[in-house]
């Protein structure tokens, strides 16, 4: 598949000129375009370019009973030259592929996921938006579309790609709660899938705990509740007594998150001593009770660094500091946002110009 064709149809009415983008609210707009391909016999073909919009599923449509749904998050930024830089590419079209190996769907060849994303990046090129703090957010994705209710591995499939202009995530720090009823996965589960079905268990323990007033949910293991695997939707990170400890990727239930490599290869670059091991809960507690805790911050593509400022332990409320503008989470936050505007050198080759 070196020479990939991809017919693309314009849109006749752009919502470019609708688009407010002093004031953009995360994920309710959209772009002018998206990607579709569909997988038929065993290949993926019928490539194409097409304006955003609705499109026909059966009832019957497996996603929808099964939940073979897969997808990834990226995000573009414009530099001052208005050249478009996209964040780890590579590392996104890698880790479908691992998502769709573990929920039993097709693989999609690494060219075709970059090849559409610079042709619909290149075609909607405007709706990248300029300045700090904003930028285009891309979902790539990829579902079921037999229309079959047995209890088997879908024939079909459709992969997709649309984007989203888009402001900060978070819009201050966050306050988190230790999740210790509420499992969101467990060895042997698809936890280091970014696997549909695993954002939706997530749905209600997450609301339970903005009902008493956290933005989201310290995660804990699903055997004991004993240790810190993930924060919401994030990595999470830990700064104690000089040490920046995270949670390990290689038992399956945590996401290899791209943010987090990135942040982790920065430490090494800084010569920050980091430690890839569980956090157990009753040593954060003790960290909290003694103030060695010094930063606490989540890690992932839509906020890139999601400040920590209160953590629920046990039924008790512990308030962090605000970070020094010399704390590593800060450091690390404007180093990372500096490559992707393309305002300082990219030394791992991290930006993709479009």
């Amino acid at each position: 598949m070196s020479n990939i064709s991809i017919p693309i149809t314009k849109t006749t009415q752009s919502k470019l000129s609708d688009t407010d983008f002093s004031s953009l609210v995360f994920g309710k707009s959209v772009s002018d375009h998206m990607f579709v391909a569909d997988y038929q016999e065993g290949a993926w073909g019928d490539f194409r370019i097409v304006p955003y919009g609705p499109m026909e599923i059966y009832p019957g449509n497996a996603t929808l009973h099964y939940g073979q749904a897969i997808f990834e998050g990226m995000k573009a930024y414009k530099n001052e030259k208005g050249e478009v830089l996209v964040f780890r590419a590579e590392a996104n079209a890698k880790r479908l592929n691992e998502s769709a190996k573990r929920m039993c769907m097709p693989t999609l060849p690494e060219n075709v996921f970059l090849e559409a994303l610079k042709q619909l990046l290149s075609l909607d090129r405007d709706w990248v938006p300029q300045g700090k703090g904003s930028s285009l957010y891309i979902r790539p994705f990829m579902f079921a579309m037999d229309n079959y209710l047995g209890v088997k591995p879908s024939d079909t499939y459709r992969f997709m790609i649309f984007t989203s202009p888009v402001g900060a995530y978070y819009s201050k720090p966050v306050s988190v709660k230790v999740e210790t009823t509420y499992t969101r996965a467990c060895e042997g589960g698809t936890g280091e899938a970014k696997a549909a079905g695993n954002y939706a268990a997530s749905l209600f323990p997450a609301l339970l705990a903005q009902k008493e007033g956290y933005d989201q949910l310290l995660w804990t293991d699903g055997k004991t509740h004993s240790q810190i695997e993930e924060s919401g939707t994030m990595n999470v990170m830990f700064k104690i007594k000089g040490t920046l400890i995270t949670a390990p990727t290689h038992g399956g239930t945590i996401l290899k998150g791209i943010t987090r490599d990135a942040v982790l290869q920065l430490a090494k670059d800084w010569e920050q001593p980091v430690e890839e091991r569980f956090l157990a809960v009753s040593e954060l507690e003790d960290a909290l009770t003694k103030g060695s805790l010094e930063e606490a911050f989540g890690v992932g593509t839509a906020a890139t660094i999601a400040f920590i400022t209160k953590i629920k332990v046990n039924g008790q409320d512990y308030l962090l500091p605000e970070p020094k503008p010399d704390a590593f989470s800060k450091r690390v936050l404007l180093e990372l946002d500096s490559i992707k505007y393309g305002e300082i050198q990219d030394p791992h080759q991290w930006m993709l110009t479009i």
